[in-house]
């Protein structure tokens, strides 16, 4: 079972920073692609950065390229994700999600689990 718990949400003005965390609680996280995805009100969750299980390989969303930067801690067990340049339409719910080893998919639906989300709000 993986239990994933995000942190380092706020409120923060545009052009600020903010650095998210998840935490995961399994033996085998090395085994995981992780991602981020995020959901403003009234929008579908959206994929926003993956990495591969080994950090070799990462993947982003192009509304945050240049941006944002995903990492991870495998000894931690531990993501992040360091959002700089923030702007008012980053402003949502994120996510943390684990997902096949051997993949980094996009489609939120091949990321069997997930964290329970933290807030982040950027104002303008």
């Amino acid at each position: 079972q993986v239990r994933l718990v995000e942190s380092g949400g706020g409120l923060v003005q545009a052009g600020g920073s903010l650095r998210l965390s998840c935490a995961a609680s399994v033996r085998t996280f090395s085994s995981y692609t992780m991602g981020w995805f995020r959901q403003a009100p009234g929008k579908e969750r959206e994929f926003v950065a993956a990495i591969s299980w080994t950090g070799g390989s990462t993947d982003y969303a192009d509304s945050v390229k240049g941006r944002f930067t995903i990492s991870r801690d495998n000894a931690k067990k531990t993501v992040y994700l360091q959002m700089n340049s923030l702007k008012p339409e980053d402003t949502g719910v994120y996510y943390c999600a684990a997902g096949p080893q051997f993949r980094m998919p996009t489609d939120r639906r091949e990321y069997g689990r997930w964290g329970q989300g933290t807030q982040v709000t950027v104002s303008s």
